[in-house]
C-alpha cells in the first residue's frame, strides 16, 4: 500500500462513520476496506490499483455503468448554469420538467405526475404520507395501517425501516412501528409446503394476506407495499400468478398497490419496469436508482391518476400539502438523471438486460447448479441469485454462523469479482450495470465458480 492509502485508511477509521458495517471492526481495522479511486464500463479501480469488475452496479444502482461522460456533462452544464433552485410553490427547472414528463411516458398505465426526492427512503416516507392524506380527504380517518412483506425491503429510516422485514434493519432500533404490518414473502424456494407449486404456493400467499386484512378490518388496512422482484431479501423472482393473485385480493378490499421499483425500475428486468413486467397495476410507484444510475441522489414517487385527483380534492379543501423536501427536483440531480433515460434509450440497455441476464443464468446453472451445497439459482433480467444450502435433497440451511454467503463473497472478491452476501441466508446476489456484456458474464460465471468451489473444498 502507498503512503497515501495508509494515510486514508487511517482516517477512514477514525473518522468515517460507515452505513450497514461492523462498526468496531471496522475502527479496530480487522474488517476489510477499500478506497475506490475511480470506475469505468463495468470495473472500479481502488486507489491501489487493484481493478474489479462490480457484479453488483454498486448497490443494484450504477444501471449505465461506471464512466459515462454525457451524465458527468449534464451535471457540469447544470451546476454553471444553475446549480440549485427550490421546488416549493410551483417552481421548476427545465430539467425538472423534462424529466418528469419523460418518466411519465415509461411509466406504468395510468399514472399522472412524480414527486421528487433524494433517497428510495425518502420516497417511501413520501408515499406513507400521501396514503395517510389520500384516505383522510376520503373521510377515512380509521384506514391508516400499511402491509409489507417479510424480506422486504423499503428503506432504513423510522417508517420505512419499519416497512423493510429484514431482522438486521429491526434490531435495536425498536422496529417495526404501527401501524405497519408484515405478510408473508412469495418465496417458493423456503415454500412452507414442499409439495405446492408455483401456483399453489401464490395462492397460500394471496390467502395469508386476505386473512390478515380480515383479523384487522379493510376498514383500517390502507395500503400493500411490495417489490416486483424481492431485492435485498434474497433476489426472489414471484412465483407464478402471485401479482395477479394478491392484486385480486387488495381491489376486494380497496387496499392501494405501491410497486416499490427502486431496484427493478428502469430496465433492469429486460423490461422498463417490474410493473409492465408482471402485470402489476400500481396506485404509487417507488423509483431512484436507476433514475440517475446513482451519478448523482435522485428518487421519486409515481403517483397515479387515482391518487392525484384525491390529492387536487384535498389541497382544494385544506390548503396546500404540507410535505417537501429542501432538494426536491435538485436541478443537478435531475440534469444527470435526463442524460442517464437518454443513455438508456441510445444504447438499448433495456433490451441488453433482458438477453445478458438469460445467459447470465443460464451459464450460471451449468457452472454450479449441480453443486451439492447449491439450492437453487434464480434471478431475472440481470438479477440473479445463487442459495447455498447444507444438504440440497433435505433443503437444510447451514447455521448463520459459518457465515457461507460472506465466505464466498469474499472468495468471489479475491478473484476480481464483486457480488453480495444477501442477509438472512447464504445467497450470493448479483445485479451488474445493464450494460454487461456477453464476455464480461462469463468473466463473473468462471470466478463464481472457482469462488464456490473454493470454500466448499475447504468445509470438506
Amino acid at each position: 500500500m502507498s503512503n497515501r492509502s495508509n494515510e486514508l485508511a487511517a482516517w477512514d477509521r477514525d473518522h468515517f462513520f460507515h452505513p450497514s458495517t461492523h462498526l468496531g471492526m471496522h475502527a479496530r481495522g480487522e474488517a476489510p476496506a477499500r478506497v475506490v479511486a475511480g470506475g469505468e464500463g463495468v470495473y472500479i479501480t481502488d486507489i491501489d490499483g487493484r481493478r474489479s469488475l462490480d457484479a453488483f452496479a454498486g448497490l443494484y444502482c450504477v444501471n449505465v455503468g461506471y464512466g459515462r461522460q454525457k451524465i458527468a456533462d449534464a451535471i457540469a452544464a447544470q451546476a454553471k448554469r444553475l446549480a440549485y433552485y427550490h421546488a416549493y410553490v410551483g417552481h421548476g427547472t427545465e430539467a425538472g420538467i423534462t424529466l418528469a414528463k419523460m418518466i411519465i411516458d415509461r411509466a406504468p398505465p395510468g399514472m399522472s405526475r412524480v414527486y421528487f426526492g433524494l433517497s428510495g427512503s425518502d420516497a417511501n416516507e413520501t408515499n406513507i404520507k400521501l396514503i395517510w392524506y389520500y384516505n383522510n380527504v376520503l373521510g377515512r380517518p380509521e384506514k391508516k395501517k400499511i402491509v409489507s412483506r417479510w424480506r422486504g425491503y423499503h428503506g432504513s429510516g423510522v417508517m420505512t425501516g419499519s416497512l423493510t422485514g429484514l431482522e438486521l434493519f429491526h434490531k435495536a432500533f425498536d422496529l417495526p412501528r404501527p401501524p405497519i404490518l408484515h405478510t408473508h414473502a412469495p418465496y417458493y424456494f423456503r415454500r412452507p409446503d414442499r409439495a405446492a407449486s408455483e401456483e399453489q404456493f401464490s395462492q397460500y400467499c394471496a390467502d395469508e394476506l386476505e386473512r390478515l386484512i380480515l383479523a384487522e378490518g379493510p376498514d383500517t388496512v390502507a395500503a400493500f407495499i411490495g417489490e416486483p422482484v424481492l431485492g435485498t431479501g434474497g433476489i426472489v423472482p414471484p412465483p407464478a400468478g402471485y401479482w395477479r393473485k394478491i392484486q385480486a385480493v387488495l381491489d376486494k378490499y380497496d387496499v392501494l398497490l405501491v410497486a416499490d421499483e427502486v431496484v427493478t425500475g428502469f430496465g433492469r428486468l429486460g423490461s422498463m419496469f417490474g410493473s409492465g413486467h408482471y402485470g402489476i397495476r400500481p396506485d404509487l410507484v417507488t423509483i431512484a436508482k436507476g433514475l440517475t444510475s446513482a451519478y448523482a441522489p435522485l428518487s421519486g414517487v409515481i403517483v397515479s391518476d387515482k391518487v392525484w385527483r384525491v390529492l387536487v380534492e384535498g389541497t382544494d379543501r385544506l390548503g396546500a400539502l404540507g410535505h417537501g423536501w429542501t432538494y426536491s427536483a435538485h436541478p443537478i440531480c435531475v440534469a444527470a438523471a435526463v442524460a442517464n433515460l437518454e443513455l438508456i434509450d441510445e444504447l438499448g440497455l433495456v433490451e441488453n438486460a433482458g438477453r445478458i441476464g438469460a445467459h447470465l443464468r443460464a451459464e450460471l446453472t451449468k457452472a454450479v447448479g449441480g453443486h451439492r451445497n447449491v439450492g437453487e439459482v434464480r434471478g431475472e433480467g440481470l438479477l440473479a441469485a445463487i442459495e447455498f444450502v447444507a444438504d440440497r435433497d433435505d433443503r437444510a440451511f447451514f447455521d448463520p454462523a459459518k457465515k457461507i454467503g460472506p465466505r464466498v463473497a469474499t472468495a468471489l472478491a479475491e478473484r476480481g469479482v464483486i457480488g453480495r452476501a444477501m442477509p438472512q441466508g447464504d445467497i450470493l446476489g448479483f445485479a451488474p450495470p445493464l450494460c454487461l456484456s456477453r464476455e464480461e458474464a462469463d468473466i463473473v460465471v468462471r470466478a463464481t465458480a472457482a469462488a464456490v468451489h473454493s470454500v466448499f473444498a475447504d468445509l470438506d
